[in-house]
């Protein structure tokens, strides 16, 4: 699991910061979270292939979190992109989306489907395989989802010094990693645990980014592997985070603690402060493991 930073500072871009969003690379899949202005020109910095896109998640519909996406939709037409395209949003953006489209005569070339979203509770949006999506209910001053992302339990690992002893052809192999037994030609049983190791155990990752201090939301998170929390103030502007709706670095570091999740990422700063590493500090006054995101900046688990 590899999470690329594209942007995450607050609102109004800058030549050095850009706002939020961010790139997860979970189980082959490449899931662009929110699309802030320049997203484009993170996503070419970042090296990342635009063709591996198939799933954007947009958490709300401010301009710092989605005024990137038309570029975006546009910018696949040019490339030639055949695939189709899925967007997950709150209700609205298709019809901020394809009224852009119809103004400048630019429909895609390829199927653009939206999953509009408007439920108030957790709801599952996304699945396959090998991992799953679903929202997180946040506090904003608009309706607002995080998500969260978990993989599936993945297959069994083969013990091949097991198998050659056993003298097993490969035919069985595939049968082995998916938790059977073998019966050998004599019609002894060995069982799938001499012959695999259990799987990896499966990541979480937890995307929650515009909102006030939600204490709610810890039970949808509990023990997730990596939590991103806004953190736009810090404690000493306790009274801006409550009126416009952010949450503050110490809060996010509780919501971490009491959801005990393995990493806290702070994220969406507002930049009036001079360091992030503030936020940090702060953080760590109730959470230990704290990290900072920053555009460009790569977290590996």
């Amino acid at each position: 699991m590899k999470l690329h930073i594209l942007g995450c500072y607050a609102a109004t871009p800058r030549t050095l910061t850009n706002p939020t969003s961010q790139v997860l690379e979970i189980k082959g899949h490449l899931f662009l979270i929110d699309c802030g202005e320049g997203t484009q020109v993170q996503l070419r910095k970042s090296k990342l292939k635009f063709s591996r896109i198939n799933h954007i998640f947009i958490s709300h519909l401010h301009g710092d979190h989605f005024f990137g996406l038309p570029g975006m939709i546009s910018t696949f037409r040019l490339l030639g992109r055949t695939k189709e395209m899925h967007i997950y949003g709150p209700k609205g953006i298709k019809e901020a989306i394809t009224l852009l489209l119809k103004l400048g005569d630019s429909w895609t070339n390829y199927p653009l489907k939206f999953h509009e979203l408007k439920s108030k509770e957790p709801q599952l949006i996304f699945e396959d395989k090998k991992v799953s999506v679903t929202t997180i209910p946040l506090d904003h001053r608009v309706y607002t989802n995080g998500f969260l992302i978990r993989e599936k339990l993945g297959e069994r690992k083969l013990n091949i010094d097991a198998a050659t002893k056993y003298k097993i052809d490969k035919v069985y192999f595939q049968n082995i990693k998916n938790g059977k037994d073998v019966v050998l030609e004599n019609g002894e049983i060995v069982s799938n645990d001499m012959l695999s190791y259990d799987p990896p155990k499966p990541k979480s990752y937890a995307f929650c980014s515009d909102t006030a201090y939600k204490p709610e939301i810890v039970q949808l998170i509990k023990g997730v592997n990596v939590l991103y929390h806004e953190s736009t103030f810090l404690d000493s502007e306790e009274h801006l985070s409550a009126k416009t709706k952010h949450s503050t670095a110490k809060e996010a570091a509780t919501i971490a603690k009491e959801a005990q999740v393995g990493t806290l990422i702070l994220g969406h700063y507002s930049t009036r402060y001079k360091s992030i590493e503030l936020f940090k500090d702060e953080a760590q006054t109730v959470f230990e493991n704290v990290e900072l995101a920053d555009d460009g900046k790569i977290f590996e688990f």
